[in-house]
């Protein structure tokens, strides 16, 4: 796809307010990946944990990622500090006081629990945290949400089945919240294949299955997470189009990708924002959402992204519509909530 060119018109004031204010859904955002430099040193000093970086401004100046593994790297030493249900509470909250103010009624958010229980860290502590935030926003606000365990990829399938067993008891007590299972961290060198048979597991018991594929991996990781792992959403997708059949597969089948822009141009997947191949498959008929990944690392929450692809590729009003509403279509959410969110998305859409 040819970058778009410098000269093109930038989307109308009128078209951003929109897009801005819009009720939208939220797909692919890490709990652990919106932990802000503040609220980690605040966390440290509450549980005595010393940290490799001397301020809150030192640690910020190494958000400077040359790749996935760079980024994860200082992703896994800020999550260190989670270690309490009331430290799982207070970034769930503050990672949903921070949508809010971007239009998000409702998230779906990936936690690592792997990263976290090598550590001593439980499962219930984890899920008691962020329950008790999740809980807390649906009743004041009215705030949606689902939680996806996701194993890491680069551990292996016998730690991930480990895991798997030991939160089964949370998928019986918290079934209107724990929703599915998913797959993240490093994606080269490890396959979806890799996860065949904990997904089988998972797939058996009804859950939800997503998986993170194709996005510094190749469009063949993404055709396992379908016809191996069978998942419902493809998290990134971002290389499909360097497969033909493979966008066509997509769009006839309707199968969503949670697009992160802001994450996608940060950790090099593309060099410029007007190179990214988001425009191209929606233009193919491919359910393209747009989503913040790891914000606190990646410079901005899900109204930056929408902003930076809106600019860059010289999104029109209807194509931001379309990625909002795919946002609620591709939502876990029964279809009587998802029929109140879209025409709440409509009549916002037609009075903006």
């Amino acid at each position: 796809m040819s970058p778009t060119p410098s000269n093109a018109t930038s989307p109308s004031a009128a078209v951003t307010q929109k897009f801005t204010r819009a009720p939208k859904a939220e797909l692919h955002v890490h709990i652990e990946g919106t932990l802000e430099p503040e609220l980690i040193f605040a966390l440290a000093q509450r549980n005595g944990v010393t940290l490799p970086y001397a301020s809150v401004e030192a640690l910020r100046d190494a958000y400077a990622f040359t790749d996935l593994q760079s980024f994860l790297d200082i992703y896994y030493a800020g999550a260190s500090v989670l270690q309490t249900a009331e430290d799982f509470h207070d970034v769930t909250a503050a990672y949903v006081e921070r949508a809010r103010a971007d239009g998000v009624v409702h998230a779906e958010i990936f936690f690592d629990p792997q990263t976290h229980t090598v550590r001593g860290i439980s499962l219930d502590t984890m899920l008691a945290g962020m329950e008790r935030a999740l809980a807390q926003a649906e009743q004041r606000d009215g705030f949606s949400s689902r939680l996806i365990l996701s194993f890491l990829r680069h551990l292996s399938e016998d730690d991930a089945l480990e895991t798997y067993q030991a939160a089964l008891p949370l998928f019986d007590r918290y079934p209107h919240r724990l929703t599915g299972v998913g797959l993240d961290s490093s994606e080269l060198g490890h396959p979806p294949s890799k996860f065949a048979r904990v997904f089988a597991l998972a797939r058996e018991r009804g859950l939800k299955l997503v998986a993170h594929a194709g996005e510094e991996g190749p469009p063949a990781y993404i055709h396992e997470a379908l016809d191996i792992l069978q998942v419902h959403r493809i998290d990134h997708g971002v290389r499909s189009t360097e497969d033909p059949a493979l966008i066509t597969r997509l769009a006839r089948d309707q199968i969503a990708l949670t697009v992160c822009p802001l994450s996608n141009t940060k950790l090099k997947v593309f060099g410029d924002m007007r190179e990214h191949t988001l425009k191209q498959m929606l233009d193919a008929g491919v359910a393209v959402t747009v989503n913040s990944d790891d914000p606190a690392y990646f410079g901005g929450y899900v109204n930056a992204n929408y902003a930076a692809v809106a600019q860059a590729l010289n999104l029109n009003d209807d194509e931001l519509y379309r990625i909002i509403r795919n946002g609620f279509e591709a939502s876990f959410i029964d279809e009587t909530q998802r029929a109140t969110l879209i025409a709440r998305l409509d009549a916002h859409w037609q009075v903006a």
